[in-house]
Formats: C-alpha cells, sequence, structure tokens
C-alpha cells in the first residue's frame, strides 16, 4: 500500500505537465474559433501573444521540473529531455510557418511534450530499486 502511494505521488508533476499541454494545445487549436466571442466575455487576453508564451514557459518549466526529478531520482535517461525540448521548440515557432501549418505544429510539439511526460513516468515506474 505504501509503495504505491509512492507510485502515485512521484508521478503528479507529469500528470499536471501532461494536463498543461494539453490545455494548452486545445488553447491553441480552439483560438480561431473563440476569437470573435473572447471580447465580449472580458477574455481578450487569451489571444495575446505574450499569454500564449506565459502559458508555455510554465509548461516547459514544469515538464523540466518533473523530468529532472524523474531523472535525479529513478532512470538517469535523458531522451525525456529531448522529446521535451523538441516539442517547446517546434511549439515555439509555429507562427513562423503560416496559419495551414501552425494546426500540424501545435499537435507535432505538444505531443512530443506529452510524450516526454509519458516517457518520463514509465521509465519511474521499471525503477526496480527505488
Amino acid at each position: 500500500m505504501i509503495r504505491s502511494a509512492k507510485a502515485a505521488a512521484k508521478n503528479v508533476l507529469d500528470k499536471i505537465g501532461i494536463a498543461a499541454t494539453s490545455l494548452c494545445a486545445i488553447h491553441c487549436l480552439l483560438l480561431p474559433f473563440l476569437l470573435p466571442v473572447l471580447p465580449m466575455m472580458g477574455a481578450s487576453f487569451i489571444a495575446q501573444e505574450s499569454f500564449e508564451d506565459s502559458v508555455l514557459a510554465l509548461t516547459m518549466g514544469l515538464g523540466f521540473i518533473a523530468l529532472y526529478s524523474g531523472y535525479k531520482r529513478y532512470h538517469n535517461r535523458l531522451y525525456p529531455f529531448l522529446f521535451l525540448a523538441f516539442g517547446g521548440l517546434i511549439y515555439s515557432q509555429k507562427d513562423g510557418f503560416g496559419v495551414n501549418i501552425e494546426p500540424y505544429l501545435v499537435m507535432l510539439g505538444a505531443s512530443l511534450v506529452v510524450l516526454a511526460h509519458v516517457s518520463n513516468m514509465k521509465l519511474c515506474r521499471r525503477c526496480t530499486d527505488c
């Protein structure tokens, strides 16, 4: 029972990271449809690039903390960091490739960030010495 509680606790940051990344991707994909309605709701700040940059920075910071914690304590594998870095890089450059490609880059970047967290969770669960 204690072991399962520890296993659940060590994946909390990864689960939060997956949720934050998924919400970020949903935000980016739905924003073109919600743009006309946001000012009426008093939520026009959501469409600002500074808001998107802040959410991306928060997500990447949380991801780094979660992955570093798993790396240091459990598995010593670097490839989750590579997934996180490439996902964040692709995600941050989504505006530079045009409106037609942007949704695909959002999904690719978000998928890589989620893959980083899922990889970290699996590696942490596999640790038999912990």
